[in-house]
Formats: C-alpha cells, sequence, structure tokens
C-alpha cells in the first residue's frame, strides 16, 4: 500500500536497500578533505562491494562521472564474481556508447550476473560537452526505445529516429538473462521533461532528500504522469545516512564530518559534477538555505552533505530507532527502494547493517516483477 494519490507497481510492503560504492572521488572521513586511503581505486571501492554483498545489501549504486576512478559497467563485470547476493544498480551515460553495442554490453554482464543488475539511465551531458535539455532528454529517450526493442525482439531491427539509423539482422546479441522487459531502468530528475521520461520508459523514479510533504507531492504527481501512459512505476529515495547507537552520539558525527571543510574547497568539489546546475540539485541547495544554522531540513533530516556535494546534499541523522522509524514513513509513503550511503562508506554501511538493515522488511525489485526467478531476501 501507499499514501493516498500515490500509486505503485509493488505492492507489497517491502523495500530493496541499496547501498554505494564512491567508484567517482566521493570518500570522506571529513568531508571536502582527500584521503588517499579512501580514493576510488579498485582496490577500495571492490571492498565497499564486497563488504555490502556480505551484510545483506539487496543493491548497490556505481554511478557515473568525468572524475578519476572506475568505470561503471566494466567494474560492475568485474564485482559480479567476487559477490554472491547483491544486484548491482550501474549508472549509465544515454548516448555515450552505439546503443546495439550498449545492449550488447548490458547483456554480457546481466548474463555473467545472471540477473542481478539493474541500470541507473543518467540523461546529464556528455564530458566535455554542453547541450540544450530538449537534445539530452530526447537522445536518452531514443536510446531506450532502442534497448527496449533489442531486449524483447528475436529478429532483424530497423531504427530510424532521430539521432541513431541502422539495420541490425537480429537482436540475439543484444539479449539479457532477465526477461519481461529486462533489467529495471531506475531514473532520476526533478525537472518536467526527465519527470516525462521516467513515467513513460522507466520502472523505478529516484528523488533526493525533501521534506517528507515535498516528496510526497512529487510521488503523486509521477503517479499521475504514470497513469498517463498506462503504466505504474515504484519510487525510490537516494539518501546518505548516519546512524549511532544515540541521536547525540548521531548529531556529533554529523558536525564532524564538516568539521574540516573549506566552503570554497566545497563548491568546487560540486561544480566539477556534470549536473551540479540541475533543477535537482539548485532544490537541494534551496532547501539548505532555508534551513536553519544546524542544517536540519526537518526532524532528522540534515542538509550539510550538500555543502561539497552536487546530487543527493542530505542525510537521515539519529539513533537507531529515530532511522528506522523514518525509513518506515517513507516505505509507507510508498517508497519501495533506498540507496543509501555514508562516510567514510565502508565504515558506514557496517554500522548501518548492524544498527537497521535488519529491521527493515527487505525485498529485491528485479525478483518481486519477475525479471529473475526469486532469489529470496536480502
Amino acid at each position: 500500500m501507499a499514501a493516498p494519490g500515490v500509486e505503485i507497481r509493488s505492492l507489497e510492503r517491502a523495500v530493496e536497500v541499496a547501498w554505494f560504492s564512491a567508484i567517482c572521488a566521493d570518500d570522506y572521513e571529513y568531508l571536502g578533505v582527500p584521503d588517499p586511503s579512501l580514493g576510488s581505486t579498485y582496490e577500495h571501492c571492490g571492498e565497499i562491494v564486497r563488504r555490502a554483498d556480505a551484510l545483506g545489501y539487496g543493491n548497490i549504486l556505481l554511478p557515473s562521472a568525468w572524475i578519476p576512478g572506475q568505470d561503471a559497467l566494466a567494474f560492475a563485470a568485474a564485482m559480479v564474481v567476487q559477490t554472491r547476493q547483491i544486484n548491482q544498480l550501474v549508472a549509465l551515460r544515454m548516448g555515450e556508447v552505439w546503443p546495439p553495442m550498449l545492449a550488447r554490453a548490458i547483456a554480457t554482464v546481466d548474463h555473467m550476473a545472471k540477473g542481478r543488475l539493474a541500470i541507473n539511465i543518467i540523461s546529464s551531458d556528455l564530458p566535455g560537452k554542453r547541450e540544450d535539455n530538449e537534445v539530452r532528454y530526447a537522445r536518452s529517450r531514443e536510446v531506450i526505445q532502442i534497448l527496449k526493442e533489442i531486449w524483447k525482439r528475436e529478429g532483424p531491427l530497423e531504427w530510424k529516429g532521430r539521432f541513431y539509423d541502422f539495420v541490425l539482422p537480429d537482436c540475439l546479441p543484444g539479449r539479457p538473462f532477465q526477461g519481461n522487459g529486462g533489467p529495471l531502468l531506475y531514473f532520476g530528475g526533478i525537472s518536467p521533461m526527465a519527470q516525462a521520461l521516467c513515467a513513460e520508459f522507466c520502472d523505478v523514479f529516484l528523488m533526493w532528500p525533501e521534506t517528507e510533504g515535498r516528496l510526497l507531492e512529487t510521488m503523486r504527481g509521477m503517479t499521475a504522469l504514470a497513469a498517463g501512459h498506462g503504466r505504474q512505476i515504484d519510487f525510490g529515495l537516494r539518501a546518505h545516512v548516519i546512524v549511532r547507537e544515540t541521536e547525540a552520539g548521531a548529531r556529533e558525527a554529523a558536525s564532524r564530518l564538516i568539521s574540516r571543510l573549506d566552503r570554497d574547497v566545497g563548491r568546487a568539489i560540486k561544480e566539477r559534477s556534470q549536473d551540479c546546475r540541475s533543477l535537482g540539485v539548485l532544490r537541494q541547495d534551496d532547501l539548505r538555505a532555508k534551513a536553519g544554522s544546524d542544517l536540519y531540513i526537518e526532524e532528522h533530516l540534515w542538509a550539510g552533505i550538500g555543502l561539497a556535494r552536487s546530487g543527493c546534499g542530505s542525510a537521515i541523522v539519529g539513533d537507531p530507532d529515530q532511522v528506522v522509524a523514518k525509513l518506515n514513513r517513507y516505505i509507507d509513503m510508498g517508497i519501495r527502494a533506498f540507496i543509501l550511503s555514508g562516510y567514510p562508506h565502508l565504515a558506514e554501511c557496517e554500522l548501518f547493517a548492524r544498527h537497521v538493515l535488519p529491521r527493515l522488511p527487505a525485498c529485491r525489485l528485479n525478483a518481486i516483477q519477475g525479471r529473475v526467478p526469486q532469489i529470496g531476501r536480502g
């Protein structure tokens, strides 16, 4: 069930709980202060994935950016054989790869993983190039349409579109392991073009932290947009988390995280991101500007991380009972996926798994939606 006015695809009151591997230079003990031991190396980022797998997280986000680190899809392929049960949510920027070969690459990793794969659709600027929003979203729309056609066809495909023109003799090279539509597509964006794209083609709409009322407003709007295409989607929340045995300890950890931050350095870190001028980021900045001096935008939701991070800029902060209660409110609203992180990512992954993860009703969305055989709880 979900809040009034919100319709979702996954009706069971269960949630997919994911962690985050900082493969694009986003791991700190003190926000904005580089630490070589937390760099985006294959070894360090791989350890985050392996630990999340061992601790029982159901998914892990692998981001994408033109920043020193790891390529998301290549990294995911390497992690397949090093993990037991965790899915990998791979961020892919639409337009970077010729769509038939992108379909083949996704299919390759999906077969390697036996379906433990999902795709986070990215529609930001290509590295080194600035384009109009309409162009970017139109290209993303066309790439997604091509992927879906290849994933469901057995015979030839002739495609004549705005950006791509080709004839494939058959589509089998791009056929993924997962059926019933292929890997789930996760997508986030608050602009009208972004929401329209997700409502028509994607499976999980990802949101960044805002007040509960504002999240609910967005979910109701997306419900209506998806219904206009005869569809239902699921909703996910991408958030940071700081959980300690006491609320005082959690708030102290939040303050410590930004205690050495140079605000000019923080702004520079944000501006190197390809989405730093997006409407979603500007909304995060606006919420933080309206927060009190302690940077809490509502109870247990702290906006300090946005001082030195583009994109998701707020953390759920509290003791285990408070964090569980906050997450349960989100679940009751209709959210069916959490993508969480904390600094440093490996240490916070363990703390959340110790204090909170066993208390959440967990699922894997691709399993309950029939993309792969039921693979159990995680």
